[in-house]
């Protein structure tokens, strides 16, 4: 499955391409997924695009309006799985999901 940031990146890639940050590690992993591709515009810029398969993949999780799980679109479309706990999840706080804040320290 995706990570949650390339997840956020082919659904930004959806609905504001224009707005994507070219530079974003998460562009190349879904570059090599094929879930987008990258075409040349005047001037020398490029832009992000969805490829066929990463359209039926968003249109997958929201089928009959309804999120379907990540496992039946992983097995449906062969998308890796980030394992739990392989990202850490951090609030906006900046501290790691699950730990206290020390009031005062």
């Amino acid at each position: 499955m995706l990570s949650p940031h390339e997840f956020a990146t082919l659904m930004l890639v959806r609905q504001a391409p224009d707005q994507l940050d070219m530079n974003r590690a998460e562009l190349d992993a879904l570059l090599e997924r094929q879930l987008v591709m990258l075409e040349h515009c005047a001037a020398g810029e490029r832009r992000a695009r969805l490829t066929d398969k990463g359209r039926v993949f968003l249109d997958a999780l929201h089928r009959d309006g309804a999120l379907l799980e990540p496992e039946d679109v992983e097995e449906q479309y062969g998308v890796r799985r980030v394992e739990q706990g392989a990202l850490p999840v951090r609030h906006a706080g900046g501290q790691p999901a699950g730990e206290r804040v020390e009031e005062g320290g």
